[in-house]
């Protein structure tokens, strides 16, 4: 009889905690930092959503970001640490973006109960080479998961989201390139007139 309660007690304890969901952590950022910038990792940058752009990401995420994000940049190649909410919990994804497309997709801690199959290969996978459209949407379908519909919907949205600000930060980092080369010329004007 005291057997039969301590297992009860057990199996209670252990489904309850399933039923809240548990944080699980696939892979920790600085290890999925690590494998996107394999010789080094650069120093993280720090990207301030000005109005427009934070209207775009509300919109996308149906959710206020904060005011700023970090980000990791070399050349054309961007890492973005997100999260979103699936159903009552954040998701967070690391995403490799690489001159517009996604390159690597990579759940890296889950605190849903249910919907964790996104962390798995086959449903990653599915975003790579995804590109934004003039909709804004991905050019990639990407297929659902039954029993994980709002966690694919969180990916999909964050997936959005790393494409909006790798583009913002490539547009950023050309206009200051054309503001250093007109500087530069300017300068070197400047010098030859005298």
């Amino acid at each position: 009889m005291k057997m039969r309660t301590i297992l009860g007690c057990i199996i209670a304890l252990a489904a309850s905690h399933a039923a809240l969901g548990s944080e699980t952590v696939y892979e920790t950022p600085d290890a999925f930092l690590a494998a996107a910038f394999p010789k080094a990792v650069p120093a993280a940058r720090v990207l301030w959503l000005q109005k427009n752009l934070r209207a775009e990401v509300t919109k996308i995420l149906d959710q206020r970001p904060g005011m700023r994000i970090r980000y990791w940049q070399d050349g054309g190649r961007t890492a973005w640490l997100l999260d979103d909410i699936g159903k009552d919990k954040p998701i967070t994804a690391g995403f490799v973006v690489q001159n517009g497309a996604i390159e690597q997709v990579q759940v890296l801690i889950f605190r849903e109960s249910r919907g964790w199959e996104v962390k798995y290969p086959f449903f990653t996978r599915q975003f790579q080479k995804a590109r934004l459209n003039d909709g804004g949407e991905l050019t990639r379908d990407v297929d659902g998961i039954t029993g994980a519909t709002l966690s694919v919907r969180a990916m999909t949205r964050m997936a959005r989201v790393a494409l909006l600000l790798d583009g913002h930060v490539q547009q950023l980092n050309a206009t200051h390139a054309n503001y250093s080369n007109h500087s530069n010329l300017a300068k070197a004007s400047e010098a030859a007139a005298y």
